[in-house]
C-alpha cells in the first residue's frame, strides 16, 4: 500500500498539479494586490468615494458591498485572462500540432484483403490467414 502511495505521489501529474496550485495562489495574491493598489486608485479618479472597494449602497435596511464584489470580479477576470493566454492557448497549440502530426504520418499497416486483419504494409503474406498479398 505504501509503494502504491509513493508511486502516486511521485507521478508527474501530481507534482505538476501541486506546483500549479502553489504558483496559482501566489499569482492570485499578486493580482489582488494589483487590483487593490493600481486599479482601485484609477477607478477612484472617476468614482467620488475615497476607496472604491468600500463602496456600498443600502436597500431596505440591507447594505450591499458592491465595491468589494467588483474588486473580486476584476481580479478573477485578470487571472482568467492570464491563464487563458499563457496556459490554455499554448497547450491547445501544442496539442493541435501533436495530433496533426500523428494523423499525417504514413500508415505502417494495411488490411489483409482476405481476412481484413491489420498486417504490416510490407508483408507479402498475412500472418493470420496466410494468404499471399501483392504489394501495392
Amino acid at each position: 500500500m505504501f509503494k502504491e502511495f509513493r508511486k502516486f505521489i511521485l507521478r508527474g501529474n501530481v507534482v505538476d498539479l501541486a506546483v500549479g496550485i502553489v504558483i496559482g495562489a501566489a499569482f492570485t495574491g499578486v493580482v489582488n494586490s494589483f487590483v487593490a493598489n493600481v486599479i482601485n486608485p484609477l477607478i477612484s479618479l472617476f468614482y467620488q468615494g475615497n476607496e472604491f472597494s468600500k463602496a456600498t449602497f443600502e436597500l431596505s435596511g440591507s447594505t450591499f458591498h458592491y465595491g468589494d464584489f467588483l474588486n473580486a470580479l476584476i481580479s478573477f477576470l485578470i487571472v482568467a485572462t492570464v491563464v487563458f493566454f499563457f496556459v490554455v492557448q499554448p497547450i491547445n497549440r501544442l496539442t493541435d500540432r501533436f495530433v496533426r502530426s500523428k494523423e499525417t504520418e504514413a500508415s505502417t499497416t494495411r488490411k489483409c484483403p482476405e481476412c481484413l486483419s491489420e498486417i504490416p504494409k510490407d508483408a507479402l503474406r498475412c500472418k493470420y490467414c496466410t494468404a499471399k498479398i501483392t504489394k501495392e
